[in-house]
């Protein structure tokens, strides 16, 4: 069979044709690499071939080259790079030939393929005459395919490729994006190429933005292109213009002024949804960049400095402009769309909420005589609209603003939970929900509590999308109006909630025995129904252990199902109802603690069946978390259940391609250690050994090695001098754990090592607090010097967290108070630490006493 029938294969619509030709094409790439690449290519580029094929041909070759798991990608790379120079060459000369494809798609697919390409070789120094070719293909006026594709490609690789491997070209790219962007480009659909490569490369070319000249040539041709005859050059237009305020927010004051409030106020009420949409997400970004700068500003007045960067008040000059357009919008309301679809009506809600955020009490004037006027107006669209302005501005304002319009509304809303529209039912649920979530504080219990509760439990017999929001207003009174406790943190009781708990948990629990989920209704039941578990008070902890009896029975009425499901939405039905279950089961644990213990035998017989007969990983994962849950509970009374667990939990750690089902395994080790204490001891040698296998195994994921390493600590934590004979093993792993070079240039590198330090240093805390205060202590005095050399690294790092730091100092601390005689005074009188425990570095309350208290023991072991 030739590549073309086997690439047509791989598309056929019959399972069995398509895999046979996926295996084929997989054992062609792994037998003969070479040869593979260079078939595929020439199937891109044969012009005579069927579009269909050679669009299989491109996409087959971008993904040998590219993944987008960072591991596979670079045994991508490596692969393409160790390739002779024959095979190579021939592959970049077909993917540039099919640039000037006369099939506009085909020279699409070829972009993809240069740029994946240029993003192995250009960082290595490869390719170096790449930019100057495709630089050449722009001049060819003729050929509009050929210049549609050069620039795809050229905005494919400012995506992909860190700007300072092109920073020499930077200038001639710009200036070929922005030739083909312009007003005077003849041909719209260079331009509207031009404009999505501009896109693509705006944080590219910050140097050419931080110079005024350039800068405003690049807006003026963004700012034409909004007006385009083309509706996608408009939109792709607007969506420059909204990447632009996103990075370079400190530059836009000039243009806001003008051009960018008028053009982007006319591209709201706009026709055509897509410009609109643009337009409206413009200002959420304008809102979402204010917000982050007045949390930036608060941070600086805490410690008496000027913020980094001031806001410019955008959004609060344009209140006048904008929210009259938005409230409009709001009323283009489509009652038969589709829940996902993303429509300007949406968008301005969220616009809406987002101005609320950032122009505060201001915006209440703005859209109160709106919401009067319409919110009892005939037309359902204007109901609707004045509900969600209603619900949208509910955060932001002071509450001491909202209340009394709040207190003046409930009644109206409460009303409305039985309009006529389901789409403003919805709204209205949904509106109550954010009452009660953000300004519970407005409402009088006595007067107040008992109609909405009502009308919200009324409302649990609606339609799916109105019984999920009054679930989600139901959980956040839970959480607002829950448990109160006093200063000692002891129950205060009873709490508003109390006479209305049980009739809340028997509703949702009725919501519960739905047989489908639509809009998540159930889902969102069964979460309303742990939170009112959570926020029990004392007076309904009866109700809480009849809720635990309902869970476990229809956890073993649904195990007595497993042979009666017939299919695969059976099958995700039943897995989504024994997930919810574990769910609200780990509430009820942790609510009754040690009190859950008559239903011990009961719990992990049932989990157990369902560890033991399910094989999806997701239910396996909930069901661990409900054992490691129950051990935390039972504590030493767990004892009993290990021997019949312990065959379940080993493969499961062993399971290194689930990663999830993995980490959640780790969990539970640590669970049960800290839950038997010393007796876990028995069973360290299992767990060790298990974790020391997975953090050499290479199919373990790097990810999943982060709880691993912290594990080590919860071990030697509940074990203490127990885990003697782990212990040169394990410092040993620790220390080349911590030794890991750092490419700054590989962030997710980076960010993997920072979480791996953190990780490290709670295993050394574990393991020195495990062992300190015993007649074993000395045994930690030789990985002194490499613990308190990481804690040096890490407190050195700009970029630490704050749980770094308090675990840094919590280390140096503890490593003082095991050895108060002097025995670690030299390593205690370093240069660094000294400076370290004087400095007054930027940390909570928190960690601020365990850098006083790590102060005072290095003084008493110093003295």
């Amino acid at each position: 069979m030739n590549a073309a029938e086997l690439l047509a294969n791989s598309l056929s619509p019959v399972a069995a044709t398509r895999q046979q030709a996926t295996e084929q094409l997989e054992t062609v790439a792994r037998d003969n690499y070479p040869g593979y690449l260079v078939t595929l290519s020439s199937e891109l580029a044969n012009e005579a071939q069927n579009i269909t094929i050679r669009n299989a041909a491109g996409i087959a070759l971008k993904n040998a080259l590219s993944a987008r798991e960072a591991t596979r990608r670079q045994d991508c790379h490596n692969r393409w790079l160790s390739l002779p120079p024959e095979p190579k060459n021939k592959v970049k000369q077909e993917a540039l030939m099919t640039l000037s494809s006369s099939v506009a798609k085909a020279g699409g697919v070829a972009a993809q393929v240069v740029s994946a390409i240029a993003e192995v070789e250009l960082p290595v120094d490869q390719w170096p005459d790449l930019i100057g070719i495709l630089l050449g293909f722009m001049n060819t006026q003729e050929n509009i395919n050929m210049r549609i594709a050069t620039l795809q490609t050229i905005g494919y690789i400012c995506e992909s490729i860190k700007p300072e491997i092109l920073s020499v070209r930077s200038n001639e790219i710009l200036t070929a994006v922005i030739h083909g962007a312009r007003k005077e480009e003849p041909s719209l659909e260079v331009q509207q190429a031009a404009i999505n490569a501009l896109f693509n490369s705006l944080e590219f070319v910050r140097d050419n933005f931080d110079r005024e000249g350039e800068r405003n040539y690049i807006m003026q041709v963004v700012c034409e292109a909004t007006q385009s005859p083309s509706v996608p050059v408009q939109v792709g237009a607007f969506e420059c213009l909204v990447r632009i305020m996103s990075l370079y927010y400190d530059k836009m004051a000039f243009y806001m002024e003008r051009a960018l409030f008028g053009l982007t106020v006319l591209g709201m009420k706009h026709p055509e949804e897509s410009i609109a949409l643009q337009a409206v997400e413009f200002w959420s970004t304008v809102c979402e960049e204010e917000i982050e700068l007045a949390i930036e500003a608060a941070e600086a007045a805490e410690y008496g400095e000027p913020p980094e960067t001031e806001s410019k008040n955008f959004a609060k000059i344009a209140l006048p402009e904008i929210v009259p357009v938005l409230l409009t919008l709001l009323t283009h309301q489509d009652e038969d769309a589709d829940e996902d679809e993303w429509n300007v009506s949406m968008a301005a809600g969220t616009c809406l909420s987002l101005l609320a955020q950032t122009v505060a009490d201001s915006i209440v004037p703005a859209v109160i005589p709106f919401i009067e006027a319409n919110i009892k107006a005939q037309d359902w669209h204007q109901r609707e609209a004045a509900v969600m302005t209603f619900g949208s501005i509910l955060d932001g304002p002071d509450p001491s603003v909202l209340a009394p319009l709040v207190i003046q509304a409930l009644p109206i809303l409460i009303e409305m939970t039985r309009d006529e529209n389901v789409l403003v039912r919805d709204t209205v649920a949904w509106t109550l929900g954010r009452i009660c979530d953000l300004n519970v504080t407005a409402l009088k219990p006595d007067e107040h509590l008992q109609p909405l509760i009502s009308a919200l439990v009324t409302a649990l017999n609606d339609k799916p999308r109105i019984v999920a929001n009054c679930c989600w207003a139901l959980m956040n009174l839970a959480e607002q109006l829950g448990t109160y406790y006093d200063d000692d943190g002891a129950p205060i009781s009873p709490s508003p909630l109390a006479p209305y708990y049980e009739g809340i948990v028997d509703a949702l629990l009725k919501v519960t025995e739905g047989t489908g989920n639509e809009a998540n209704f159930r889902t969102s039941a069964y979460e309303a129904l742990s939170s009112y578990v959570t926020h029990a008070g004392p007076e309904s902890i009866p109700v809480v252990q009849n809720t635990a009896l309902t869970v476990l029975t229809r956890m073993q009425q649904l195990l007595s199902m497993q042979n009666q499901l017939l299919g695969i939405d059976d099958r995700n039905n039943w897995n989504e109802l024994q997930s919810n279950l574990c769910s609200v089961l780990i509430s009820i644990i942790r609510k009754l603690n040690d009190g859950i213990g008559p239903l011990a035998d009961q719990i992990m017989t049932v989990l157990l069946g369902l560890i033991g007969s399910v094989k999806t990983s997701t239910v396996l994962e909930d069901a661990f978390l409900v054992v490691g849950t129950m051990a935390s509970a039972l504590e030493n009374k767990f004892a009993p259940y290990i021997q019949a667990f312990l065959p379940h939990l080993i493969p499961a750690l062993k399971l290194h391609e689930d990663a999830q089902l993995c980490t959640v395994a780790v969990g539970v080790i640590g669970d049960i250690s800290r839950a038997l204490g010393e007796q876990s001891a028995q069973y360290a040698t299992t767990f060790m050994q298990v974790l020391y296998e997975s953090l050499q195994s290479e199919t373990c994921p790097r990810n999943v090695k982060i709880p691993i390493v912290s594990c080590f600590g919860d071990i030697a934590l509940a074990i203490g001098p127990s885990f003697e004979p782990y212990l040169d093993h394990a410092m040993n792993v620790l220390r080349e754990a911590g030794s890991i070079p750092v490419n700054p240039m590989d962030y997710d590198l980076l960010d993997f090592i920072s979480q791996l330090q953190e990780a490290i240093l709670e295993a050394y805390t574990g393991i020195v607090t495990g062992f300190k205060n015993t007649e074993k202590a000395h045994l930690l005095l030789p990985y002194a010097p490499v613990i308190l050399d990481l804690v040096q690294r890490c407190l050195a790092d700009e970029e630490r967290s704050e749980s770094v730091v308090k675990l840094g100092y919590g280390l140096i601390g503890d490593l003082a108070d095991a050895f108060p005689n002097g025995q670690l005074k030299q390593l205690l009188l370093s240069e660094w630490l000294i400076q370290a425990l004087r400095q007054k570095a930027r940390v909570s309350g928190d960690a601020k006493k365990t850098v006083r208290w790590a102060r005072e023991m290095v003084k008493r072991a110093t003295a």
